[in-house]
């Protein structure tokens, strides 16, 4: 008995869709299709698939694969099922996700959808929901996907994969390999330039003076926040943000703590962080969430500053030539970057994680940076523009690169043996399904009941 379309196409593994994985969960921003919904299928005791739910996962795969058909339709509504049927074992089996780490993975997911939109104000201006109803909506959605992949881990924990049997799998289908793009692993050493110590006491003298008008001088903080805050997330919404979390917010810890430290309509003293010098006003607090305002005021970088992080960027280049220091030790003495200390100054795909990246992925200065560079070189020391659209200073780092290619062993092994791994891992899942399906209650809506994916399944006719 097959569950899924079994994974042979290497051209759409490779491609990571998400047909071709069991577990289709992903947390959307679209509001469900309420007229005329209905049930399409129970699984268990109370684990329902919507229409609407079903409908809306098929639009937006259909967004992505423009050859989606009724029949991967019925393979989508088929993965929903098993999905319902992961969470009913989990129940059984006692595995169990808290609330606080249901919300921490929303919190995630929020920020990474915050991130391509740009801001949480465009988000919830193209949803049309605040990020409160956002959250609300998709609270029991993300907990579910969470309760699958822990299950889903208890099933595979023991599946590995061999290099023999990566060898045999790549035998096997090494006439549907598919050709990569031209791919490459880069990093960076960050320096942001020192702030001069003159020009640090400017901004909080300013900062200082802002406040006084506001606190002592009647001064709107809004109107105050829309002429002199240095944010550009929130100078055009008067310094506003709103639904900020007390514990995931992914805010800046002191400046979080400020603010839940203030009554409602309070104006704070002066705090800083590393993005510059901070008021903030309590606008609304709701349990742990409140909406604030804040007025930023960044200290300004001089050109000197600017050269001095450039000559020690410089120094720190030599050093890596001469091999006086490799490349993740420099990054962990010298970056000013905490989260590339995290990789290892390595850039990463926000999509896939992976540090290895399809150059057209590239941001067109980095594409001239590493033009000229050969695997191991450095750059010159350069000033950038960083993910805040903010000045700095890098030196970057060619690891590798690879040319549009055929698949194979030699180049792209460790793509090859997660896709092994991937394809026994569903085996096993196979397994599982086998031995588990025929123990649990399962009704089909009739319009759905003639998928060839359900033709084995003892479906329930009451």
């Amino acid at each position: 008995m097959k569950f899924y379309n079994r994974v042979f196409s290497l051209s759409g593994m490779l491609k990571s869709g998400l047909l071709a994985g069991m577990l289709l969960a992903s947390m959307s921003l679209y509001a469900q299709t309420e007229s005329a919904d209905k049930i399409v299928a129970i699984v268990g005791k109370d684990k329902i698939v919507l229409q609407s739910e079903l409908d809306m996962q098929a639009m937006e795969l259909k967004k992505n694969d423009p050859n989606f058909n009724d029949n991967m339709k019925c393979q989508l509504l088929q993965n929903m099922i098993l999905q319902k049927l992961l969470v009913e074992q989990a129940e059984r089996d006692s595995v169990i996700v808290t609330d606080d780490e249901a919300e921490t993975e929303l919190e995630k997911k929020l920020r990474y959808f915050i991130s391509v939109y740009g801001s949480k104000e465009k988000m919830e201006q193209a949803v049309g929901k605040t990020i409160y109803q956002i959250k609300d909506e998709n609270r029991e959605a993300v907990k579910e996907q969470l309760i699958v992949q822990k299950m889903r881990a208890q099933i595979l924990q023991n599946v590995k994969i061999t290099p023999a049997e990566v060898r045999i799998f790549y035998n096997k289908n090494a006439d549907s390999m598919p050709f990569l793009p031209a791919t490459i692993e880069i990093g960076q050493v960050v320096i942001d330039p020192p702030v001069s110590q003159e020009m640090d006491d400017y901004a909080r003298k300013k900062l200082e003076g802002i406040r006084k008008e506001i606190v002592e001088g009647g001064k709107s903080f809004e109107t105050m926040a829309g002429i002199y805050s240095d944010d550009p997330g929130s100078r055009d919404n008067g310094g506003r943000y709103n639904d900020v979390s007390r514990t995931n917010s992914g805010m800046d810890p002191t400046f979080v703590n400020t603010a839940f430290k203030l009554q409602n309509g309070e104006v704070s003293q002066i705090i800083k962080t590393k993005f510059g010098y901070h008021i903030i006003q309590m606008i609304q607090r709701k349990g742990d969430e409140a909406d604030i305002r804040h007025i930023l005021i960044r200290p300004e970088r001089t050109s000197e500053d600017f050269k001095a992080a450039l000559g020690k960027l410089d120094t720190v280049r030599a050093d890596l030539i001469s091999g006086k220091i490799d490349f993740p030790q420099a990054v962990g003495k010298y970056s000013t970057d905490d989260a590339a200390k995290l990789t290892g100054g390595m850039v990463t795909d926000p999509q896939t994680g992976s540090s290895d990246i399809e150059i057209s992925k590239l941001d067109p200065s980095m594409v001239l940076t590493i033009d000229s560079l050969k695997p191991g070189g450095y750059s010159q020391p350069q000033i950038f523009l960083n993910e805040q659209n903010e000045k700095s200073c890098r030196i970057v780092y060619l690891k590798s690169r690879t040319k549009p290619h055929k698949a194979n062993l030699n180049d792209d092994y460790s793509k090859l043996e997660e896709l092994a791994l991937q394809q026994k891992q569903m085996q096993k899942l196979e397994e599982w399904i086998e031995e588990k399906l025929p123990s649990y209650y399962l009704k089909i809506d009739p319009a759905y009941q003639s998928c060839a994916v359900f033709k084995n399944w003892n479906l329930a006719t009451k």
